[in-house]
Parts: structure tokens; sequence; C-alpha cells
């Protein structure tokens, strides 16, 4: 008997990871439990909000049924885990509403559940009906997973800027769902390691879906096809299909000198449960590097109104920012969709300060009436967006984390407004009210979903117990009618 391949270091550390290390710290059990809610109501969210989103759910075939089937969330749809992971992860993601993790690169972390739930879901249905296919999976096995996706993308996000490269960053998607699922899916170590070496191996999406001129709603499906491929590969690795072992290292044809300009993967602490908690909740439907900018503007609306004044008012803007923010929602000229606005921090900003209050889902609606008035545009044509080194290296200071965005505004007549400046928003770890705001939002959502509260209520109950069947916490998502 042969022995078997020795893999890339960095992947054989991600699934010792995966099947090895146990979670013990309370703090990111506690963050999980309501990420995981949280998550769930921005898909509850986008099904409210989104025709473009409903229009794309639901079986390829219509009519299929899948036997003891993953369950979609706010649907009466039940799916194949592979379609399934699609939807699920679409419909977190897609109104840039789930939570955050900054670094060298953005990314979303929680997109990773759109694979681990379709997937759990799915083996925990088919073994309570009796199919040998499922196997046991309870709400505390779910949060494991779910804390371990979490720490591999955040992680790798810290000190590798695939953007750089042209890369999107749902690779780590990809990579840390192809991880966690492969140990659901009670896959062999070396299946584990097939499977991830393949979703190392795929060719990755470009970013060119988030940055003009080809902004469009890709952006909001991305993450749920990578929850779908990692899913995929898990199966073909099941399957027995073999891995390719330096997939990362190999001379000229490996992940390193194709696509990573020869560069190391670099992964600068032990994986752990740290980006679990400290990870950064959305409450402002917003690009997360534009929210405390758009707090920054909802409380310059109130001087200004204090004040007399109004938008109109202003002569310039200027926005001090973090280099991260400059490089991807810094945006002037036409915008031409719903993915083009929630990704301009001028549209961000403008619409708050007009509206006095923070910009929501629907403002960036082609049929919004924030996207076709002319204060909005001429606000904008106001405001220079510059970077702030001090805000930069806050920002990728472990120590510190901050998110700042300042705003400085002179008047037309002559004076001068002294700079509003946020640092840590609400959502941010170190804001002491994140966490209860969070259950206000997830209780909101459910609310635009027409889910009574006395379900709501269960919900939040049924995710503080560790041992029940992930099913029947799902089953309580379902669409009645």
């Amino acid at each position: 008997m042969s022995n078997p391949p020795i893999y890339d270091q960095i992947l054989e550390d991600i699934i010792a990871y995966v099947y090895h290390t146990d979670i013990s710290s309370p703090l990111a059990y506690k963050r999980a439990r309501i990420a995981l809610l949280d998550s769930l109501g921005c898909a509850v969210e986008t099904l409210a909000q989104s025709s473009e989103a409903r229009a794309f759910v639901g079986p390829v075939v219509p009519g299929t049924i899948v036997p003891n089937g993953f369950k979609l969330p706010g649907t009466r749809f039940v799916l194949d885990p592979v379609k399934g992971a699609f939807d699920f992860g679409a419909l977190i993601r897609y109104l840039d509403h789930n939570d955050a993790y900054p670094g060298a690169e953005w990314g979303h972390p929680s997109d990773n559940l759109g694979a681990i739930i379709a997937v759990a879901d799915w083996l925990s249905r088919a073994h309570a009906a009796g199919d040998a296919v499922g196997k046991a999976i309870t709400v505390k096995e779910v949060l494991t997973a779910q804390i371990k996706a979490y720490e591999i993308q955040g992680i790798f996000q810290l000190k590798n800027a695939f953007n750089k490269h042209g890369l999107d960053h749902t690779i780590l998607v990809k990579i840390a769902s192809t991880a966690v699922v492969a140990h659901l899916l009670g896959l062999s170590e070396e299946q584990a390691l097939s499977a991830l070496s393949h979703a190392w191996m795929d060719g990755h999406p470009l970013r060119t879906f988030r940055q003009a001129p080809n902004a469009g709603p890709r952006k909001g499906w991305a993450a749920g096809d990578a929850c779908k491929r990692a899913v995929h590969l898990c199966f073909l690795a099941k399957a027995g299909q073999p891995g390719a072992p330096s997939v990362l290292t190999a001379p000229k044809w490996g992940f390193k000198d194709t696509l990573f300009g020869g560069e190391e993967l670099r992964i600068p602490r032990p994986f752990g449960s740290f980006v679990m908690e400290y990870h950064f909740f959305k409450l402002v439907v917003a690009e997360a590097h534009g929210i405390s900018a758009a707090e920054a503007a909802v409380e310059l609306a109130a001087i200004l109104k204090h004040a007399g004044k109004t938008a109109s008012d202003i002569e310039k803007m200027t926005i001090r920012t973090q280099q991260a923010a400059k490089t991807i929602i810094d945006k002037t000229g036409p915008l031409r969709n719903p993915a083009d606005r929630d990704h301009c921090i001028q549209y961000i900003v403008a619409v708050s300060l007009i509206k006095g209050s923070f910009i929501e889902g629907e403002d960036y609606a082609d049929d919004s009436p924030w996207a076709s008035d002319p204060r909005v545009d001429e606000l904008r044509e106001k405001i220079v967006v510059v970077e702030d080194e001090q805000f930069t290296k806050d920002y990728h200071d472990q120590k510190v984390r901050s998110g700042a965005n300042g705003l400085k505004v002179e008047l037309k007549s002559g004076e001068d407004i002294p700079e509003i400046v946020v640092a840590f928003p609400i959502g941010h770890p170190k804001h002491p009210e994140t966490l209860d705001l969070v259950k206000k939002k997830f209780k909101n959502n459910m609310s635009k979903g027409k889910f009574e509260s006395v379900t709501v209520e269960e919900m939040m109950k049924l995710a503080e117990e560790d041992d029940i069947p992930v099913h029947s916490f799902i089953d309580l998502f379902e669409k009645k009618v």
C-alpha cells in the first residue's frame, strides 16, 4: 500500500485545524449564535426586498422535489445541497448587509453559512428520516463549523491581498467552506485535502464585477457561487477524485506562480477562534468601509438642521478615509445599477445626509427616488475622498482595528463645520451596543419576511440550544404561505 501524498503545508494546516482543534471560547460561541441569526435574517430580508434574488432561487428544474432536501429559509423550496448552498449563500450576501471582516483583503465570513447550513440541514433531515446518507448534526456542530470557517477566511484576509492580483475575495469562501463541509460530510482527511486542493485549483472569479465599469449584481451572488463550488468539490472528493498535492507551490503551474504573482501566502497567526470573536456586524446596509461615513453623515445632518442649513448650502465636503475604502468605494461618474450605488461612498454619504437617517437597502434600487434625485449627484460632485495614512495604519493594526471615516464640510457662506470622525461605528466589536442591536436587526428582518413574533422568539430560543438537530431549527424559517 502506497503512502498518502504529502500536500502543501498550508492545506495540511487547514485540515488539521478543522479535524482536530477543539473550540473552547464562550465568546466565540456567543457571537456565533448571533451571527447565525443575523445571516438568516439577512436572507429573509433579501427575499422581502429583492425581486432580482427571488428570480434565481429554487430548483434548477421547476417543481423538482428533493427527498429530505435542504429547506431554503424564507421559502417553501426543498433543494439539493449544491443548489441550496448557492441560493442560501446568495441570499445572505445579496443586499450587502451580512457581517464582515477587514484586513489586507476585505470579506464577509458569514457567506460560508450558505454551504454549512445547506449541507448540515440536508444531512440532519435525511438522518431523521432514516436515510442512510444522513447523519445527526446539532446546532452546536453547525456553530463549530461556522467558527472554523470564519477563522480560515479571516486569518487569510489579514495579510493576503487577493484583490491586488485581480482575484475576488470569495476565493476564501470557497476555501473555508470546502474545509468545513468536508468534515460535516464525514470525508477522510485525505479526501478533505483532495477537495481543498481542487478549491485552490479553480481559476477563481475576477473581481471586475465589483469595480467600474463592470460593477453589477454578480457581486451579490458571488458568495453563493463559492458555496456551491465548495459543496460540489467535496462530493467529488468523496466519490474518489484525487487531489493535487502541490497545487499552491508547483513551479509555473501552481497557484502561487500562476495567480499570485509568485508571492507566498501568509498565515500571520495560528487558527483558533479570533475572527468570530472580533468580526464586524453590519447594522447599516452599506459597504462596510463606508458605514462609519454614513454614521458621520447622519450626525452632520443633525448639525446642519440645527443651523438652519441643508445639503444645498455645502460648497465642498472632504471624506478622510482608509486606503481600503479609497480603493473599493471611491467612485465618481454615473452609477448604473444598485450594485454600483452600494459600492460608492459618495452615494452612501449623500443619501444619508439628505435623508438625515441611515441609508437602507431600497435606497440603492433603480426605482428609488434617491437614484434619480438631482441633489444626490450634486452633492456627490462636491465630495473629495482622500486617504489618511493613520486611518489606514489603525485599520490594519490588530490592537486598534478601526474603520474610521471623517467628514469635513465647507459651506458656501465661508463657514467650516468641525470635522466629524467616527472610528468604531455601530456593529464594530468595540461598540458596546453592537450585539443588542444585531438582535434588534434580526427581529426587524424577520418582520419584513412576515414571520410572527412568537415564531421569532422561538428561533432565538432554539439558537441557544446546543443539542437540538439543526433541521428542527431551520424548520422554523420555512415560509408557510
